[in-house]
This record gives structure tokens, sequence and C-alpha cells, in this order.
């Protein structure tokens, strides 16, 4: 069964994760750069950018979860652009350039529908005004077996956590405060009770969290041989070169090995689990 995630949402201290103001020359509106300066350091962002080098720490083995297994993305209208209400420029085809980094179907939710855009690398933005079950449904069919991403921004990524459909999120809690944006949490008590979560710290000052569904998506038996349909405990050991090593998330999804030495942890493998 595909999984629904979201990757890489960056979140200030106060619950902010875009910043207000948003303009064709501010894509993250007042915020600037300071959500997002822990990814755009990353390989991950090198490569998805066509640069060389970036980091290859804790920050960078989240960071590079992000594309493998996805088949389709979701985001809101927000994230592809900074236009607002009927379409004014319908040469706006995003903020990525020619050859977008999704490589995938992507849908935009909107209530002002436009004809699909084909972009170079395979990304095709098409244009729906649907519900959040809806717009997954029809993910789920274009993604062709494989997960589904839901891209943001935090009013999109909130609709899908108050609707249930989400299986997978991490979380990056960023040590800003911004004051004002749009909030990630806004109407979503009780949402650590659906889910179980882990965090991990990084060197580079942000705090990385992960939420697992805890319980059988809504209108489907429990797993066979799951308990109370509760995700397993994460399992870690410290192997004979001395590394971190385990499986999180509670379904099997990843393994991750993190080499600990001279005070510093670097990623050192991301690979399928048994």
């Amino acid at each position: 069964m595909s999984l629904v995630r979201v990757h890489n949402m960056s979140v200030s201290l106060d619950g902010f994760s875009a910043g207000a103001d948003q303009s064709p020359e501010a894509p993250f509106g007042h915020a600037g750069q300071r959500l997002v300066r822990w990814f755009m350091g990353t390989r991950s962002f090198h490569v998805m950018t066509g640069q060389d080098g970036g980091s290859t720490g804790i920050d960078d083995a989240f960071a590079s979860n992000w594309g493998p297994g996805i088949g389709a993305e979701i985001m809101g209208r927000n994230k592809f652009g900074p236009q607002r209400g009927p379409w004014t420029d319908e040469e706006w085809k995003g903020w990525w350039g020619e050859e977008p980094p999704f490589h995938t179907p992507v849908f935009v939710l909107t209530h002002h529908v436009r004809p699909s855009i084909e972009m170079e690398g395979g990304t095709t933005f098409h244009f729906t005004d649907a519900s959040p079950a809806e717009a997954l449904a029809a993910a789920k069919e274009a993604a062709g077996g494989l997960d589904v991403r839901i891209g943001g921004g935090p009013a999109t990524v909130r609709q899908f956590l108050a609707a249930g459909l989400i299986d997978h999120m991490h979380v990056v809690v960023v040590p800003i405060l911004l004051g004002r944006g749009e909030p990630l949490w806004d109407g979503l008590e009780g949402l650590e009770e659906r889910f179980a979560i882990e965090s991990v710290s990084s060197p580079s000052g942000v705090t990385h969290v992960t939420f697992t569904r805890r319980l059988p998506r809504l209108g489907l038996p429990p797993r066979t041989g799951a308990r109370s349909g509760r995700a397993a405990p994460p399992r870690w050991s410290l192997t004979s070169e001395g590394r971190v090593a385990g499986t999180s998330g509670g379904r099997g999804r990843c393994r991750v090995q993190v080499a600990v030495a001279s005070g510093q942890c670097s990623r050192r493998r991301l690979m399928p689990a048994a």
C-alpha cells in the first residue's frame, strides 16, 4: 500500500512554516531563507539544484528521504507561486525554472483551475479544485503504486493532517522566531496521539521530528500482526565499527546507519529495511 508522506517541513519555534508577505522577490516572505538554511547546506539540495558539494551529516540524512519512492506530489497554490485569486499571468510556471526538481506529476490545489503545464524532466503541473481526499485519489492513481508526497505549504499540510490522510511526516524545528506568517499547527490539538514521534538534534541547531501513523487509516482494517495498530518502536544498536544502526518509523520503511566519531555524526547508509 502506498503511503502519504511529508518531508523537510520547517517550522519556527513559534509555529510558523512560512513567512508573511510572499512575493516574486521573496518566495518565503519576511522569513527569507532562515527557515530553509539548514536544507540549503546539504548535499541533497546541492544535487537538486545542480551544484557540487554540500554537507553529508544528519541534516542530509533526513533531507535525502524527500525523493525516493515518490510517484506524485500534491502542493498548495501558495507553494506554486505568489499569485492569489484568478490567474492574471498564465505564463507563470512555478519558482523552479524549466526543469523543476519533482520529476513526477504534481497536483496543485486551487479554486481557479487552469490547463496543465508539462515541464522538462518529467514534471507536469495539474491544477485541481478538489478536497484533500479527492486530490489524493487522483495523485495515487498517477503515482502508479508509489508514495504520494504532500509538498506544502503549511496550509495544505494542515488540511491533510486534519483529514487524517498523512502516514509519515518529517518536521524540522528551526530555532528562530518569526512572529507572523502561515502557522502549521493551528486546529490540530491532540495530533500527537495519532502518531509515534521521534526526534533527533543536529549540530546545525535544528531538531528533526518524525511522525509515523500510530493508528490504521480510517476505514481500513488493522494490518495483519499489528498490536492495536501501533507502530513498532525504533530498534537501535551499536555496531562493531562504532556506528549507531537501527530501523526507524515503525513500519520498516528505512534503515539508517550513522557514524559517530570525534564528536561529529555523519550518515553512512540509508536503505530499505528488511
